[in-house]
């Protein structure tokens, strides 16, 4: 006898080929129903033979298409009514929203072969897509997934397009950006006429600077190897180090920049499509202002067909702003913002709805560690216990912000620092933007304590019970939410600066935590910051501060005399315990870098200076009782010491590295004494060193330690946000 079924399937189920996919089983198997989409996801009624029934369920759960995420199938039995044939059926608006939307995904290889395929009819068509890929949170305005609820709603399918679109057998049987060249987007070039792809490839081989509209907003293109090009970017974007991401054709080229191992190949190559951060090859052929110094270079691969037409060597791909602003996603603000910086602009006529930068990730034994979560990952939620709808405003710094519900945490794609309107604006944006979408009314907001902070302010402006959550508890909370974990650990919180329970500018913090509260267990000796934030634009400024010795190079600077008058005085002086200041200082004594022109720079080429085979480690004395204090000044007085006996710097380098990791390992060991915990997570921005990342985690591992870190989210600013929501829900 033939049973019916009622089946309800959650997750990113839709504009994934799902309802396609169902269809197909269900055929496949000669079984009747229907399928459609709705507010909550993917609906089902499936009717036939039990055992085939129950073949269907089990490929709903094991086989699904490559982009769907199953989070969930539940069933129902309903009386047999039997009905013959299955079909896809009208959504449903109505009801609660609680379907996911997918991530923009990488064009795949069946639409690869149609861009080069001369006898196809979307030959070099710059916007070919199916259901296995191309746009979709970023041209999505509502859910469920339709057409209509995109900004793919004013192209009109032509009559081949809307015959695949209804054709069950046909892969892009009901996927909503189908299109072609007579009835999708266009591309044009400003200014010139012709045929824009040829055009613009002609004007980066020759060394211009061209606009290119891309999936999430505008890059800034140029070719890699041209060194004139390069540094004309540079001038004019006002970027004056910070490394610039590359594209390559495809993975032979990488392979020829790039030193690669089986993960970053399989991520620069994946459906995601992040930039990875992988070591440069000492010949590689590119321009020297590309990423000056640096042993690393940032690599991605075409994940449009428009950058696998355009890109055929290797060309810069830089966000399209200038620097600190958002970046550009509206074509007449892009035309207005970025024309000091591009000679031409290769633009389309399909709108973005969400801004969207690149992802940046690199990998840490096997796994990824974000440092940059957008395109490609968002708005994949992060699982979360369940609680009251929270939304986490973030920091200042690389903000995301973060809206839950029902065990889900959609943290958004980076934002960027707010400070400035522009970027206000998009914070703000997003947050209405998410709630809509994902059918969020917040009841809790979170927020970090630090009043000066603009997510601060906004958090405080909403009519919402509110929950300040400490900047380090929210880096530990953020990296327990990675895991899994909601179990009390040892947290290592190291970074910039984060404003503490006790007024001070905390960064170098040893905390017993979980997700509900902490306890500060060790820090580093707090010491000034001459100048408040001027120290951070200026790391010699706290070499003064640590009172390295006079008769240093870095100490002949004019206005030493005064600064460390300031800091002995502690006038406009804060106290600090932040690591990431210590590594400025060393970076100072060291003559690398005395100021900086992006966030963490003197840190970043410290480490890139550092002598990885040099395996001595300077010494730091723990001090007192809890909460015990870290001596830093040990390590600085360590390199003061070996710099005038001559070692060369890239063993003192190293050597203040492995000694950051050795007292990481004392501290935890000292701390597991007093509480019996043997799990430490490790999170803060100074965590994206890999190379104290190794020396640690080895460390750890070897003193029988667990440890816990990032691979969801980065360990720096932009996690904050999800451990703000996490700590959140807990205490709610």
């Amino acid at each position: 006898m033939d049973v019916r079924v009622g089946v309800r399937v959650e997750g990113a189920v839709q504009g994934v080929g799902f309802r396609p996919f169902v269809h197909g089983l269900a055929t496949g198997l000669g079984l009747s129903g229907v399928v459609g989409n709705d507010a909550g996801g993917v609906f089902i009624e499936i009717e036939g033979a039990p055992d085939a029934v129950g073949r269907f369920l089990d490929g709903l759960r094991t086989r699904p298409p490559r982009l769907a995420v199953v989070e969930r199938v539940t069933t129902r039995d309903l009386d047999a009514r039997g009905r013959d044939g299955f079909a896809i059926v009208g959504s449903d608006t109505s009801g609660e929203r609680r379907a996911l939307v997918s991530w923009d995904s990488a064009t795949c290889d069946d639409c690869l072969r149609e861009l080069t395929d001369p006898a196809d009819r979307r030959y070099r068509y710059p916007f070919v897509n199916c259901t296995n890929c191309g746009p979709r949170f970023t041209i999505v305005k509502d859910v469920p997934y339709d057409r209509p609820s995109t900004t793919m709603a004013g192209f009109p399918m032509c009559g081949q397009c809307a015959a695949e679109y209804e054709d069950p057998a046909d892969r892009r049987f009901h996927a909503q950006p189908v299109c072609c060249p007579s009835c999708g987007p266009s591309l044009t070039l400003r200014p010139h006429a012709g045929d824009p792809l040829t055009a613009a490839r002609d004007m980066l081989a020759g060394g211009a600077v061209v606009a290119v509209k891309g999936l999430g907003g505008y890059h800034l293109a140029a070719r890699a190897a041209a060194e004139d090009a390069v540094a004309a970017l540079r001038s004019r974007k006002h970027r004056e180090d910070k490394p610039f991401a590359v594209m390559v054709p495809d993975l032979a080229a990488a392979r020829t920049l790039c030193v690669l191992s089986d993960a970053e190949e399989a991520l620069l190559t994946g459906p995601r499509r992040p930039i990875v951060l992988a070591r440069r090859r000492p010949d590689a052929a590119l321009a020297d202002a590309v990423a000056p110094g640096n042993r690393h270079l940032g690599l991605m691969l075409p994940y449009t067909p428009l950058h696998h037409l355009l890109v055929t060597e290797p060309v810069v791909l830089t966000s399209g702003n200038a620097s600190d602003e958002p970046i550009a996603h509206r074509d007449g603000d892009a035309l207005e913002r970025l024309a000091g910086i591009a000679d031409a602009f290769l633009l389309h006529d399909r709108p973005i709805h969400t801004r969207t930068d690149d992802s940046v990730v690199r990998v840490f034994r096997g796994r990824t560690l974000p440092v940059r979560r957008s395109r490609g990952y968002t708005p994949e939620p992060v699982p979360i216990a369940k609680g009251r709808p929270v939304l986490a405003c973030g920091a200042e710094s690389k903000n995301t912000f973060c809206l839950t519900r029902d065990g889900r945490a959609f943290v958004s794609q980076h934002i960027g620092d707010l400070e400035n309107y522009e970027t206000l604006r998009a914070f703000e944006e997003g947050i209405e933007h998410f709630q809509r979408l994902f059918d969020i009314t917040p009841e809790v907001i979170a927020y970090d304590p630090h009043p000066e902070y603009l997510s601060t302010k906004y958090a405080l402006d909403r009519e919402l019970p509110s929950i300040a959550v400490q900047h380090h508890h929210a880096h530990i909370a953020s990296c327990l939410a990675d895991n899994g974990v909601a179990d009390p650990v040892i947290g290592v919180a190291f970074d910039g600066t984060g404003y503490g329970t006790d007024g001070t500018l905390w960064g170098g913090e040893f905390l017993i935590a979980d997700l509900r509260g902490f306890e500060r267990a060790a820090h580093l000796e707090p010491v000034p910051m001459p100048g408040g934030a001027a120290a951070i634009r200026e790391p010699w400024r706290m070499a003064a501060a640590y009172g390295v010795p006079e008769d240093l190079r870095v100490a002949r600077r004019p206005d030493w005399p005064k600064v460390a008058a300031l800091a002995e005085r502690r006038v406009n002086a804060p106290l600090t315990s932040s690591m990431g200041r210590l590594f400025d200082a060393v970076a100072a004594v060291l003559g690398i870098r005395d100021r900086i022109n992006y966030e963490g720079q003197a840190a970043i080429e410290l480490e890139q200076r550092a002598d990885p085979s040099e395996s001595a480690a300077y010494p730091a004395a723990l001090n007192g009782t809890a909460p015990f204090t870290i001596a830093g000044a040990d390590l600085l007085d360590a390199v003061v010491a070996d710099l005038r006996a001559g070692a060369p710097v890239p063993v003192i380098a190293a050597r203040f590295h492995n000694g950051v990791a050795a007292l990481i390992v004392n501290a935890a060991s000292r701390i597991r004494e007093e509480t019996g915990l043997a799990v430490v997570a490790l999170s803060g921005g100074v965590f994206q060193n890999m190379l104290l990342l190794e020396r640690a985690v080895s460390g750890l591992t070897d003193a029988g330690f667990d440890v816990l870190t990032h691979h969801r989210v980065p360990p720096n600013d932009g996690g904050i946000s999800l451990g703000q929501a996490a700590v959140a829900t807990a205490r709610s």
